[in-house]
């Protein structure tokens, strides 16, 4: 708790000791009051009690540890691509990806003083990337920290009258600063994707609609290993809405990917197609089924 700013302190503790009374209704994020990934919570589940944490690590470690019983975590930006490294995160945590959750980001610019001369703009590195047009324009230097209203939070703290943030609107009112530009991200289309993870995995029957599932896999060193891993998911009508490339450790000498399909283990062609990538890999991890939210394509 001490890594977040002094604003920010009261808040946590009091939405700290709210989720260790119920951990059944605890979502962990990671972020301060007013952290984007703290309106995901609310927007996937408003009877929800939300649970500040420092880092994605730390908010991971809340559910394996029981304080909380799920965790939301933002893993895409449509603007500024991946933020959280899940394909890393998940795997040794031993929880299971069950949900995802859409949610249109708004980048509001907010300082102590709306008359102020600004000169910094602090937030997330995904945030400020998001709204570089608008800080470039206005002749504002980008600052990173750890997130969106931690930032605000820090400001609010800050001796320095040119200081501003980039944060939700609900972190204005929550640390007292001053909304100066409502709206600043660089695109209206600007949307997160978050992933819902839990300790035990998501069950679903045959017609709960379209159902997802993301996995991990190693492809053997050899020519062409990518191109026939994939054949599996072609021949049986299985579509392969992501697909991104990794490195795990220093020794390059196999690539690694992060996948999501539309469709389930259980389903007989998606069975075929992960049964055909397990024998042109040297591991196939599976992170998790859930109910797909948002239609692909």
């Amino acid at each position: 708790m001490e890594s977040f700013p002094k604003s920010a302190l009261a808040r946590v503790e009091e939405m700290s000791k709210a989720a260790a009374a119920e951990p059944a209704r605890a979502v962990s994020f990671q972020g301060a009051p007013g952290a984007n990934s703290h309106l995901a919570a609310l927007e996937m589940d408003p009877d929800c009690l939300p649970l500040p944490c420092f880092s994605f690590e730390d908010a991971i470690d809340a559910v394996k540890e029981g304080r909380a019983a799920r965790a939301v975590i933002p893993i895409e930006n449509s603007l500024h691509g991946r933020v959280a490294d899940i394909h890393f995160l998940l795997p040794e945590s031993g929880l299971s990806i069950i949900g995802e959750h859409f949610m249109r980001i708004r980048h509001c610019l907010m300082a102590k003083h709306a008359d102020a001369k600004l000169t910094t703009a602090m937030s997330h590195p995904q945030a400020l990337g998001q709204c570089r047009h608008y800080l470039r324009a206005h002749g504002i230097t980008p600052i990173a920290y750890a997130d969106t209203a931690a930032a605000a939070a820090y400001v609010a703290d800050s001796d320095d009258e040119g200081a501003a943030a980039v944060a939700p609107p609900i972190a204005a009112s929550i640390y007292g600063l001053e909304m100066i530009q409502e709206g600043i991200e660089d695109d209206d289309r600007n949307t997160t994707r978050f992933v819902v993870l839990s300790r035990e995995p998501a069950t679903y029957a045959s017609d709960e609609g379209t159902l997802m599932t993301t996995f991990i896999f190693e492809v053997k060193n050899i020519p062409a290993a990518l191109y026939k891993a994939m054949g599996g998911f072609a021949t049986n009508g299985i579509n392969m809405t992501k697909l991104e490339s990794y490195q795990n450790g220093a020794s390059f000498s196999a690539t690694e990917f992060y996948a999501d399909i539309e469709g389930a283990p259980g389903d007989a062609a998606v069975d075929r197609a992960l049964e055909e990538l397990r024998f042109h890999c040297n591991k196939v991890r599976l992170l998790g089924t859930y109910k797909q939210e948002r239609k692909r394509g």
